[in-house]
């Protein structure tokens, strides 16, 4: 931590960019004024109140000095600070209070015990601005509201019948993908933008390219989804100043605002042609049909919903939020889990040449990989479980908030402050894990987990009421694809490369260089790549 003061100033000076001297010492006067007045309530608060105090944690003005956290290896330094603090910790930034969990015990009384307490959220002004006010599944407060969109979510939208229903255009894109692999076999790729594309490829169509109309607009969006979901990602790691002054978020002063605003415009223009276009198309066909084939899309089920209006109805907004949970958190998720898996095996030749045995004594050398394959595959399963266990996607999950005061290992936790669980210390800490910073899927063979978080050493989609509800999605394509990339092709680094495991953080955890690597046909047969 001791080099906060140094990053500080520079810092401060992207902060500001282009603002002239007034605006600049305007600014600068009025969050000196706001710090000391926030000092001053806090000083008053712990010397009148009877409650347990709060967490330790560092003693600095509200501003300077902490601000450097923001964007920098955040995980990393919460892990420093806990050496420091202890388990649970505390920081504030401007007038927000930062409290950080870094071990499963004290989880366990944010998530099971008093899991209904914390199953709020502190949503950003990005977060609040991409997501049409806070009105999706991710970023609701715990409510009424909040339990029948999930409800939805999880019966309706991603239940096992539907997603058993969606399988054909799951196969189709994988198929296409490998496809695309192949004529490009010999030649270097990106293992991030094949990732991305085909889990973006399989959302849309699972979504809403189940027509027979070749004219249909869903089809025409691919490129442009891609591209502003990746910004929106982007965009949701970067750190804002109106975040911990919220009386200065009408100057957004680094334009975050303005930019998350456009990003939802682009992609609700997408979604609301989109539907526009499917509601024309739903009423000029029978009223029972289930589309092409007979297969029926998570749109057609979302409209189906808004039509019925009962206690089960939705919006036009609330698809539209619906649609950007889908797209945005199901690529983000899967790509990055997919390049730092290729990452790790390739980096290590006994573990790609068990995962191929597995995939040859399962699948067939003489076949493709089906869904019906994967329960089957064990070790692979087991080396997706160790790549999110030391390259958690989200290494601090979403972050709760309590929605009243309440006790946690012994300190108080205040009504509406921000909680971080330290996913990213947890799945590294020697207490819980033998040799932690060692890649080995093995661990997993001998000890079960899940990704539900029914054991807290092990919470990559976190656990309780704000478990990611996109999980039973997450596990079949990040499985598929592995399974399909690593049982058609072999890999390797282009001549001359080194393996390159850095980590660059953001609100989700990716690799620093990107994966660029070599296809070569594995399967003997080509029709196979047809």
């Amino acid at each position: 931590m001791t080099d906060l003061g140094d990053q500080g100033s520079s810092w401060w000076s992207e902060l500001l960019g282009s603002n002239k001297d007034h605006l600049t010492l305007a600014v600068v006067a009025t969050i000196s004024v706001m710090s000391l007045a926030i000092l001053w309530r806090r000083w008053k608060s712990s010397s009148s109140s009877g409650a347990p105090s709060l967490p330790p944690g560092p003693r600095s003005l509200p501003i300077v000095g902490y601000l450097p956290f923001l964007g920098r290896d955040l995980h990393k330094q919460f892990r420093n600070m806990a050496h420091t603090y202890g388990p649970i910790f505390k920081f504030h930034l401007g007038s927000k209070l930062h409290v950080v969990i870094n071990t499963p015990d004290l989880v366990k009384a944010v998530v099971r015990e008093q899991d209904d307490i914390f199953a709020n959220r502190n949503p950003t002004v990005a977060a609040l601005a991409t997501s049409y006010g806070g009105v999706d599944v991710v970023w609701s407060d715990n409510s009424s509201y909040w339990r029948n969109l999930r409800k939805i979510f999880a019966h309706e939208v991603l239940s096992n019948k539907n997603l058993e229903a969606c399988r054909f255009f799951r196969r189709d894109e994988v198929r296409k993908t490998i496809k695309n692999i192949y004529s490009k076999t010999g030649t270097a790729i990106d293992i991030s933008e094949i990732a991305f594309s085909t889990e973006a490829n399989v959302l849309t169509s699972m979504v809403w390219e189940n027509t027979s109309d070749p004219n249909a607009k869903g089809s025409h969006f691919g490129a442009e989804l891609k591209r502003i979901s990746s910004n929106i990602v982007e965009t949701l790691g970067q750190p804002n100043l109106s975040d911990i002054f919220p009386s200065l978020a009408w100057l957004d002063l680094q334009g975050i605002l303005r930019k998350s605003k456009r990003q939802l415009h682009q992609l609700d223009q997408i979604f609301t042609s989109i539907i526009d276009d499917r509601i024309i198309s739903n009423s000029k066909k029978p009223k029972d049909s289930a589309g092409h084939e007979g297969k029926k899309d998570l749109l057609q089920i979302l409209l189906e919903l808004e039509d019925q209006k009962d206690a089960t109805s939705i919006s036009i907004t609330q698809i539209k939020a619906f649609l950007l949970d889908i797209m945005v958190a199901g690529t983000e998720t899967t790509t990055t889990l997919i390049e730092w898996a290729m990452g790790e095996i390739m980096q290590n030749h006994d573990i790609m040449k068990r995962i191929q045995k597995e995939l040859a004594d399962i699948v067939g050398v003489d076949n493709i990989v089906e869904e019906s394959h994967l329960p089957k595959l064990q070790y692979l399963d087991a080396t997706i479980k160790e790549t999110f266990r030391l390259h958690p996607v989200v290494p601090l999950i979403l972050p709760r908030s309590p929605s009243q005061d309440c006790i946690v290992g012994g300190y108080t936790i205040p009504k509406g402050c921000t909680v971080f669980l330290n996913v990213w210390s947890i799945h590294r800490d020697p207490l819980y894990w033998d040799n932690p910073l060692e890649f080995s899927p093995q661990r997993f063979l001998t000890n079960k987990y899940d990704f539900k978080g029914s054991n807290l050493h092990f919470i990559p989609f976190g656990a309780g009421r704000r478990l990611c509800p996109g999980v039973p999605l997450a596990e079949k394509m990040q499985m598929y694809i592995l399974a399909s990339l690593l049982h058609s092709f072999d890999w390797r680094l282009p001549e001359g490369e080194k393996h390159d495991l850095s980590e660059k953080f953001g609100i989700t955890l990716k690799k620093r260089e990107p994966l660029i690597v070599v296809p070569s046909q594995r399967l003997p047969n080509e029709n196979l790549y047809m």
